[in-house]
């Protein structure tokens, strides 16, 4: 592309992710902030972290006059803990051409997670090759400009690539955007998943991340992940931020009616 065009067409980009991220960051900043605070007061925090004030008053309940002592059964951290243990997400996304819609919202919200400082967000595109656009996260332009759509797909590939990054499984969650048409190898890629999940990565699949949200998808595939209880449903921009509190919660997430996405 030119440079005279190119820059034409990055100021109409720019001009729609800066509409989107608008639309979007607020609601998902809010969603997922509460959701990190939630998860952070649930967690078990060294003893030199533990606020013993507030834990005891917490736990006023459970005095036990026998023996003149409170049993903590929650213990509070003091806020340096919570803010220590960040949470990693691995957007994961197919860019064969049906998904395009699905690339554009997804760089966006990448660059959203990215710009908390709670949360590590890793930005991985794929159709038969792996691209990792995580140092482009700050400029949803420059990935969207970076993204070639078209190709075959291999997901098992560009899974490998993912599960290769993860250094946290606990702490992590990887989020599949594709249609589920795989062109690699079927098996390996429901043993990665499979793996992924008992290291203690949390899994999802969104079909589509679009207005529609409504895609047509492998549903042997998708049944496959769900027998793996790594659910694969079509989800919406709106839908998002639930999605990802949920998940970061490691709480049941709010899956769509798939009857009603036919």
């Amino acid at each position: 592309m030119p440079e005279t065009a190119k820059d034409s067409a990055r100021a109409v980009v720019r001009k729609v992710v800066e509409e989107l991220e608008t639309k979007l960051a607020n609601r998902t900043r809010a969603a997922l902030t509460g959701a990190l605070d939630r998860s952070a007061r649930i967690s078990r925090p060294r003893h030199r972290d533990i606020d013993w004030d507030r834990t005891i008053r917490a736990n006023l309940k459970n005095y036990l006059p026998e023996y003149r002592t409170v049993v903590p059964e929650r213990l509070i951290s003091y806020g340096r803990a919570a803010q220590s243990v960040k949470k990693e997400v691995v957007l994961c996304i197919d860019q064969s051409g049906s998904m395009a819609a699905s690339v554009v919202y997804a760089s966006v919200f990448g660059a959203v997670l990215a710009s908390m400082r709670a949360i590590d967000t890793r930005l991985v595109v794929f159709d038969t090759a792996v691209a990792d656009l995580t140092d482009q996260l700050d400029d949803p332009v420059d990935v969207l400009f970076g993204t070639q759509l078209g190709g075959g797909t291999d997901i098992n590939r560009a899974l490998a690539y993912c599960q290769s990054r993860i250094t946290r499984p606990a702490e992590t969650v990887v989020v599949l955007i594709s249609d589920l048409y795989e062109g690699g190898i079927r098996d390996e890629m429901l043993k990665r998943v499979a793996a992924m999940k008992a290291s203690g990565v949390q899994f999802v699949t969104l079909l589509a991340l679009s207005d529609e949200g409504a895609p047509a998808y492998d549903r042997d595939h998708a049944a496959a992940l769900a027998a793996l209880d790594a659910p694969a449903f079509a989800c919406t921009p709106d839908l998002f931020p639930d999605v990802m509190a949920a998940a970061l919660e490691k709480r049941p997430l709010p899956i769509p009616d798939m009857a009603e996405q036919r």
